[in-house]
């Protein structure tokens, strides 16, 4: 069956106050954010392995395994000093992984652009970017292998790696044990192609099935008359704040137009015990997004 999970970062307590409040609410696993009350996790160097080990016994004390953890930045920032900031911390991160209690540490491909990590950016389309982007996924999956980790790739549209056909090339290009998948449906659809949403759905899992390690459940919708950058105001980080930019809103799961059925059901076609990652709410939403997201197992029978 299925496994739902929640990223961790929704619930801006202490460690021990995280785990309570998360496991009270019915879920058996989390994607851990680096973020409590009581722990610095703010630099490489407070990343260590004693640290590392008292989040991932907490969790486990409340029966809440850690199936990944975040380590999301702009792995592609055009300034080279705060590119090689980025790419420390998440280092940091992945060579710790095991630490935490598993091998899975996730990141967008990142944008060229200055202003934002989810915004466009003309470079980002160009084969110089891809190239470019391509190097250090590269130099991230050999770290991750050396220290029996790997480094899972979330597709979005607005970065480098964005679409179906440039995920299946980075994988084509860097067929590494240390490179896998995290399946975000939502982050494939732009305009263009929202309206064909199965027909992309299908495309994906055709090509992209065996790569995937991690799901994410969210959901996408038309943004109609507001195009800015959309961010909840909660207590989080930024990446948990956001929700779409431009034509495309990106709400909870159950809250737009995603074919929640045909999802689980490929997805479960070789993950029938994947965990699924509810996000994009905020705490007293959790409740709601977790039944919507346990009717819909129920009804494919996971």
């Amino acid at each position: 069956m299925i496994q739902v999970g929640i990223f961790t970062g929704y619930f801006p307590y202490t460690l021990k106050e995280q785990a309570q409040k998360i496991r009270a609410l019915g879920f058996n696993t989390v994607q851990l954010d680096l973020a409590f009350k009581d722990i610095d996790f703010s630099t490489p160097d407070s990343i260590t392995k004693e640290k590392a080990k008292t989040v991932r016994e907490t969790f486990r004390d409340h029966d809440l395994p850690i199936c990944c953890i975040s380590g999301y930045t702009n792995i592609t920032h055009p300034n080279p000093a705060e590119r090689k900031k980025r790419l420390d911390y998440l280092k940091a991160i992945i060579r710790n992984a095991r630490n935490f209690g598993t091998p899975y540490v996730i990141s967008e491909t990142g944008t060229f652009n200055t202003e934002s990590d989810w915004v466009a950016h003309p470079k980002n389309k160009t084969e110089e970017g891809f190239q470019e982007c391509k190097a250090v996924i590269k130099e991230l999956s050999q770290l991750a292998y050396d220290h029996g980790a790997q480094f899972l790739l979330e597709t979005y549209v607005n970065n480098v790696v964005g679409s179906v056909e440039e995920t299946v090339r980075l994988f084509a290009e860097v067929d590494h044990p240390g490179l896998g998948l995290l399946m975000d449906p939502t982050n494939y659809f732009e305009s263009h192609n929202i309206d064909r949403m199965d027909g992309i759905l299908k495309q994906i899992f055709d090509t992209l099935a065996d790569k995937i390690r991690i799901s994410h459940a969210k959901d996408v919708k038309r943004s109609g008359s507001d195009k800015s950058e959309k961010h909840a105001d909660i207590d989080a980080a930024e990446s948990h704040t956001f929700r779409g930019v431009g034509e495309i809103e990106l709400p909870a799961p159950g809250l737009g137009s995603l074919n929640y059925d045909y999802y689980l059901k490929r997805l479960s076609e070789k993950h029938p015990n994947i965990p699924i990652i509810i996000e994009h709410l905020d705490e007293s939403d959790v409740p709601r997004a977790k039944k919507f997201i346990d009717g819909k197992l129920r009804a494919q029978g996971l």
